[in-house]
């Protein structure tokens, strides 16, 4: 039976869609093959076992009473030690945390100075997944489509010239996006100088970068995607959010927006939007698990690229589990093969050579 640590909640603004998450996958995981160590991350940075799994990912981690924890970075011996006994060796880490210090190579780094196999992305991937502004410049080295955008940093993302620097690039409406959160926290389309201004403070808050984005008049579509060398992808799904956009509350909100699985596109819609998927899949080294989402221009049939999720949400309406559930990998099975691709990818890297 493989012991494995199941790695929520984290210091970040998708604290409470990583509780939602873990629920999902703590369900899906055969406890016949695994005994599970849920360990929580506190929205102030602690690590902790909770006593009662279910009240931690349904009233909060502070909510419920738990034992501190660490995690043992010894290559030899990896495992969790509690300050008062005892250590607990693992086998397998599988985080379900979405945004920084979770999703953005921090805890991957971590887990692989513990010489941990886990699931997803490594450091490389999952930082360049995380972070808007390289990942795009990565999309952009690769020859992949993708609407015209400007990063603005620090005291200029919201200084006197933000806003005309974007005007002089882009046409309203437009996303301002925070470089380094997902879930479309922080995220604004301002249709106009006043609401820029606003959608740029908005952003501030939340990260030094800013990205701003041409808006694409279309339809937005997701594609799921599982593999480490060989990479498969999901069918087509699309987006109907109820809101002007896909925002926060159509993601988490029950009736605020509609998936509609396969999308209602054509074949060779259906295939470039696969193909691009498997392309920025590999393109950021991507590996386990990744979900892509994509556009679909009104005016030109055209695909484009919007980003890459290296730990997508995983409740129950999320896209990343349905899509696959769509294409004839249930829940169980789904979760499985990600534990399976995560100790592959483990096993590989053991194979390096290290030193002289």
């Amino acid at each position: 039976m493989l012991k494995l640590a199941l790695i929520f909640g984290g210091r970040s603004a998708e604290h409470e869609i990583s509780l939602a998450s873990a629920r999902f996958v703590a369900a899906m995981l055969d406890r016949d093959r695994y005994e599970v160590v849920p360990v929580g991350i506190t929205p102030a940075g602690r690590w902790v076992v909770p006593d009662d799994f279910d009240a931690a990912v349904t009233a909060g981690l502070d909510a419920v009473p738990s034992r501190a924890v660490h995690l043992v970075t010894d290559p030899g011996r990896p495992g969790l030690a509690f300050p008062e006994g005892p250590f607990v060796p693992l086998d397998f880490a599988f985080p379900i945390m979405h945004g920084t210090f979770a999703e953005d190579g921090t805890v991957q780094g971590l887990l692989e100075m513990a010489g941990l196999a886990y699931a997803g992305a490594g450091v490389l991937g999952s930082s360049v997944g995380m972070d808007k502004e390289l990942m795009k410049a990565v999309f952009a080295a690769a020859g992949l489509p993708q609407m015209d955008y400007l990063v603005l940093r620090d005291d200029a993302a919201v200084g006197a010239d933000a806003v005309a620097a974007v005007e002089a690039r882009l046409a309203y409406p437009v996303f301002v996006k925070p470089a380094n959160l997902g879930s479309s926290v922080g995220m604004t389309k301002a249709h106009d100088r006043g609401e820029l201004r606003t959608a740029l403070e908005l952003a501030a808050v939340y990260d030094r970068k800013t990205v701003v984005e041409a808006a694409c008049e279309g339809r937005e579509l997701e594609c799921s995607l599982l593999g480490n060398a060989d990479v498969r992808a999901s069918v087509v799904g699309e987006v109907i959010p109820a809101n002007e956009f896909y925002d926060y509350e159509a993601k988490y909100t029950e009736g605020k927006m509609a998936f509609v699985i396969p999308a209602a596109v054509d074949e060779r819609q259906s295939a470039r939007v696969r193909e691009l998927a498997v392309a920025a899949f590999r393109a950021i080294d991507a590996s386990g698990f990744a979900r892509c989402d994509f556009f679909l221009e009104a005016a030109t049939g055209r695909v484009v690229l919007n980003e890459i999720n290296t730990i997508p949400g995983m409740t129950a309406m999320s896209g990343f589990p349905r899509l696959w559930e769509a294409s004839g990998v249930g829940g169980r099975q789904l979760i499985e093969e990600i534990v399976r691709l995560g100790l592959e990818r483990h096993e590989r890297l053991a194979r390096l050579k290290m030193a002289r």
